[in-house]
């Protein structure tokens, strides 16, 4: 026996003596003593069919229940804030009660001015509208003494403000009483523009436009993915499988996020994003599952037979690929910001429960004769499906097959030209700029933006002031009240700073605000001149005269906080994530080269999703087609989100493709057939699952909120690139050129524990069963892979 393994038609060079692949021993099936774990759940569920279906029934219903009765409790402080602005909203926080802002903006019509009787009579029509209401509090009328910048400098606005008490919650429920008021006012001049925009106004508004949004996305993207599954299938009951087993999986774990809220606040976007992955993972798990099975019985499996080798092959790959996801999502932890944590706990979960609900229900369902999914056939589809599917079981579809054979026949030519391809699309993100999108992100069309817009032209940064947080024993002595007279005077003398400029003061005078109006919209360079401007001069001489510490938040200081925190994160985030796959990988194929090509393959793709996003929303290139504004940058939390999600689902692909790979390869087939097998058997499989992850994706990308239609174009822009150019040139293209060296594992890693495929699969009853015209056997580590031609 020779120590090197053969040369591939690419012509590697041989691996070091020891190093190379082992090849299986041929024979029977591996005895039901020791099968799989995968194996061993499905031959449960299919001989406890009903327990394993009314048992997961019975968990959705019990999750769901438990989590409508104890609740999902929001955080009730705003745990993304990081940095100085956090420290500065931990001090007025803990010194003030808990209040709602709330301006309202009353504009003459034409050349009418404030000191018309008619706007002042709108401005008293106002204030009574408001005075009185259930918590509204402190209302100050621009008329009144020392009501300094509260009508614009052209004479034809005017600010009237006050204060709602209560927390959010409270608050969203008392301004409704309050914008009757206002609109009662408005009603009664209509010569007058009146208007109204405050923390619990806009608050209301915009969680109504967001419900909107995701309940648009919800009613879509369950008709769209049952509309491909059965395309996919053919028949109703089949396609209604994988939607079913997604749906589940979102309803239990909503319901057990519910006891989980009362330790670690969750946000309201995380029902969301259990949504979106549940709904991805749940149809992409059924598929592996049901396509095998068909396939199976399609080669002359019995229906037994098939069920038991999709269990032990398919399931095998989805408890593999679960186990990856899960390790991927949960770098969200690392980020350092409770959203990320929250969102990071609601995706592993949602992961953990369709895997667990594929392994065991999908089996079940199947177990029998499997005649019941095939109810509901489709007219002509159902019959021409089945028919392509039976055809094409071993040799691929045709479209596949059109990229497939070229690729083989030119592995050189495909590598370079599809990785020149995905450099190009990712070459953008040399000048991605991330910020806070802020309210630059709302859509403009909503009326309570709309107000929010004339009230920064009429009085510029009015509303997302930089304020001026200090604490001491007494904030109204006379060092402190000169040093602020000199900060109003350095701050507006900076050309940075715009009035009214608004000083608060605690009850018990230990903790003062300085609400500071500036340039720009709240995130833009305008307005990150200005926070720097006061940070590192203006401030710095205020704290100075003052004796005290002095901090500086607010919508700017906030963004450009938790921007740094993710530019300071994302090397931990990244690190975690591709440690753990790689190791991961490197168990389950036994192989050194598998997971370093996964990593490099896959962040190819995170690579052309993030170029094609800033392309699109940074440079503006999209704004017609998707009906957006940009605003010169990349939302700040969406690049770590979309690796950590994106690089989970992808190896949903690679795990499935290679499993099958490998499959064939431990069966005696070289490399290149195994490659060229393994694509084609799973090319339908990838296709539709594909398909119906951008479906979905996409739907996102049609939301009015610019954040959303980001996310919704990079997850989808990134699915695609898997599974077309990824998954279907470089993957076959690579591993051809690699030939042997696929499989390469130092013998110094070979203490490492396996998650391979030594028990591929065993009968039902511990025989040997057929696939494809061939015993899955054991792979026996001891008998190397021969040469072709050596004795």
């Amino acid at each position: 026996m020779t120590s090197s393994p053969p040369p591939t038609p690419a012509g590697p060079a041989p691996a070091p003596t020891g190093a190379e692949p082992r090849r299986p021993r041929q024979g029977a099936g591996v005895a039901a003593t020791s099968p799989a774990l995968a194996a061993r759940i499905g031959r449960w569920s299919t001989r406890h069919r009903f327990a394993a279906i009314a048992g997961w029934l019975a968990f959705v219903f019990a999750a769901l229940a438990i989590g409508t009765a104890v609740g999902t409790v929001t955080p009730s402080d705003d745990g993304s804030q990081h940095g100085d602005s956090a420290k500065g909203d931990k001090i007025v926080n803990d010194a003030y009660p808990d209040q709602a802002s709330e301006t309202v903006l009353v504009q003459g019509k034409g050349k009418m001015k404030a000191s018309d009787p008619e706007f002042r009579a709108t401005v008293a029509a106002v204030e009574r509208g408001v005075s009185g209401k259930p918590g509204v509090v402190s209302v100050r009328s621009p008329y009144a003494a020392g009501a300094d910048g509260q009508i614009s400098p052209d004479g034809r606005s005017a600010l009237v403000q006050f204060k709602i008490n209560g927390d959010s919650d409270l608050a969203d429920k008392r301004v409704d009483a309050v914008e009757d008021g206002v609109k009662a006012a408005a009603a009664a001049h209509p010569g007058v523009f009146v208007g109204q925009f405050g923390d619990a106004s806009a608050d209301k508004a915009l969680s109504k436009a967001f419900g909107d949004d995701f309940a648009k996305a919800g009613m879509l993207s369950i008709p769209v993915t049952l509309i491909i599954l059965v395309l996919t299938f053919g028949a109703l009951v089949a396609a209604g499988v994988p939607l079913l087993l997604g749906i589940t999986a979102v309803v239990g774990t909503i319901g057990l996020l519910g006891p989980i809220s009362h330790v670690v606040g969750l946000n309201d976007f995380i029902n969301e994003v259990v949504l979106l992955v549940g709904l991805a993972v749940g149809v992409d798990y059924s598929l592996f599952y049901l396509r095998r099975e068909r396939e199976e019985k399609a080669r002359g499996a019995s229906p037994k037979d098939a069920v038991a080798i999709a269990a032990a092959t398919s399931g095998r790959a989805v408890l593999i690929s679960g186990v990856t996801v899960i390790f991927a999502m949960a770098g969200m932890l690392l980020a350092g910001d409770s959203t990320f944590t929250a969102l990071g706990i609601g995706a592993m979960l949602v992961v953990f429960v369709a895997m667990i609900g594929s392994v065991t229900v999908i089996p079940a369902l199947l177990s029998g004769s499997g005649r019941a999914l095939e109810r509901g056939r489709i007219p002509f589809v159902g019959k021409r499906m089945a028919r392509s599917r039976d055809r094409n079981v071993d040799t691929g579809g045709r479209g596949w097959n059109l990229v497939l054979n070229p690729v083989l026949r030119h592995p050189v030519v495909s590598v370079v030209g599809a990785v020149a391809l995905l450099l190009v699309m990712a070459s953008p993100v040399l000048r991605m700029h991330t910020a806070d999108s802020g309210v630059s992100a709302i859509p403009r069309d909503l009326p309570v933006m709309k107000v929010y817009d004339k009230m920064q032209t009429a009085f510029p940064g009015g509303q997302i002031p930089a304020t001026v947080v200090l604490k001491a024993r007494d904030v109204r002595s006379e060092k402190i009240t000169r040093a602020v007279a000199s900060l109003k005077r350095d701050a507006l003398a900076s050309g940075d700073v715009k009035q009214p400029i608004d000083v608060t003061v605690s009850k018990d005078h230990h903790v003062m605000q300085i609400d500071l109006p500036i340039v720009g919209d709240g995130n833009n360079q305008a307005s990150n001149r200005a926070l720097a401007t006061l940070r590192d001069d203006v401030v710095p001489k205020f704290a100075d005269r003052a004796g005290v510490k002095a901090y500086v938040t607010g919508t700017t200081a906030g963004s450009k906080d938790f921007n740094d925190l993710m530019k300071s994160r994302w090397p931990i985030v990244f690190g975690f994530v591709l440690s753990l796959a790689f190791i991961l990988l490197l168990m389950t194929f036994r192989s050194i080269v598998i997971p370093i090509k996964a990593i490099i393959l896959n962040l190819l793709s995170v690579g052309a999703a993030y170029g094609v996003l800033t392309w699109v929303f940074q440079e503006g290139h999209g704004e017609k087609l998707l009906g957006f504004k940009s605003t010169g940058s990349i939302t700040s939390w969406l690049p770590m989100f979309l690796f950590v999600i994106l690089f989970g689902l992808s190896m949903d692909y690679h795990v499935f493709i290679l499993s099958r790979i490998r499959e064939a390869f431990d069966r005696g087939a070289t490399t290149e057939d195994a490659v060229a097998q393994g694509i084609r058997t799973t090319a339908g499989t990838v296709t539709s699952a594909a398909i119906v992850m951008v479906a979905v994706f996409a739907i996102f990308a049609t939301l009015s909120y610019l954040d959303f239609k980001m996310m919704g174009v990079g997850l989808a822009t990134a699915i695609l690139v898997d599974a077309t150019i990824v998954r279907a040139v470089l993957l076959p293209a690579s591993m051809k050129l690699l030939g042997d060296w696929n499989w390469y594992l130092p013998r110094w890693l070979e203490w490492l524990p396996s998650l391979g495929h030594e028990d591929m699969v065993s009968g039902p009853e511990g025989t040997g069963h057929r696939a494809g015209q061939a015993h899955l056997p054991s792979r026996d580590p001891e008998v190397e892979r021969e040469p072709a031609g050596v004795a």
